[in-house]
């Protein structure tokens, strides 16, 4: 599993995120706790002077917060005007391998006019971000069952690597799920039905995931997000990788991953196309060795 855990704690609480992070540490490995507020960009290891309401909330929250993660947890604080930003700063000076945080919990015009924490860590972050739905505190599980979402893109390629290993670590089923659709423009009245074609794109898509061996395929016709959305019910983890659209894409489009952090109904572990190579390196190499060994 990951070896360097940056958890982002907010005023919520960070119920959610660090008992995902739990779920998915290494023994023995480093869970850092993180909060960012509003000011200037200073990093603190250690509560600084109280000398604001801000930093007296933020000591508070952490405090709470070490007390749920255990004494073996380390504080980062950080002010910055984007929580993102600095959970990404932090992040790069713990030299994390992987972010957590929890879900949004605003709604449609909150995320509009407030911003969207959860967003903001998904874009542009150095590490993997994994996002733990509301609640997850409440019901916490062992990672049983993993699914990877999945179109043949070399991300996805990527998130199948990362989501094997990951499998074999705990000892979880792997599963990878595509969603296909067809634009209206592609259908040629006259050559094949609707339903024809619908039923060609669901049988190649099962057939790539089949292709990869050791994972169980599933594919179905339908709004990718909405159908891995279904699909998460019956997860433990879902892995995907995120091409991104660019800063203006995201805005008026959104991706795929920012869309599923705020409906996936079980962790979302996101493999940022900023993160390096290096950020899941050791998850990965870790299970070759293990297969070299057998």
């Amino acid at each position: 599993m990951f070896r360097n855990v940056v958890v982002g704690v907010d005023r919520h609480g960070g119920h959610d995120p660090i008992t995902l992070a739990k779920r998915l540490l290494a023994q023995g490995s480093a869970l850092t706790l993180a909060h960012v507020f509003p000011g200037t960009a200073q990093i603190w290891q250690r509560p600084p002077s109280l000398e604001s309401p801000e930093r007296r909330e933020a000591a508070d929250m952490l405090e709470k917060a070490l007390e749920e993660a255990g004494s073996d947890a380390r504080i980062r604080w950080r002010e910055d005007g984007s929580a993102g930003r600095g959970l990404h700063e932090l992040c790069e000076i713990a030299e994390a391998d992987l972010l957590v945080v929890g879900s949004s919990r605003r709604g449609l015009w909150g995320r509009v006019l407030l911003g969207d924490d959860t967003h903001a860590a998904l874009n542009g972050a150095p590490c993997p971000v994994a996002v733990a739905p509301i609640g997850y505190a409440e019901q916490p599980v062992a990672i049983r069952e993993i699914g990877v979402a999945y179109n043949g893109s070399p991300e996805s390629d990527h998130a199948i690597t990362v989501a094997r290993a990951l499998a074999e670590e705990c000892g979880a089923k792997l599963s990878a799920f595509e969603a296909v659709s067809l634009p209206a423009l592609g259908i040629v009245p006259g050559r094949m039905s609707v339903a024809e074609a619908f039923d060609g794109l669901v049988r190649n898509a099962r057939a790539r995931i089949e292709a990869l061996g050791d994972v169980e395929p599933h594919a179905v016709y339908g709004n990718p997000v909405e159908e891995l959305a279904v699909y998460s019910a019956s997860l433990d983890l879902l892995v995907v990788g995120s091409r991104g659209y660019g800063p203006l894409g995201r805005l008026v489009h959104g991706s795929t991953s920012q869309q599923l952090a705020r409906v996936a109904r079980c962790p979302l572990l996101v493999l940022t196309r900023t993160a390096p190579a290096s950020a899941t390196g050791e998850v990965v190499a870790a299970h070759e060795e293990r297969r070299e060994q057998t």
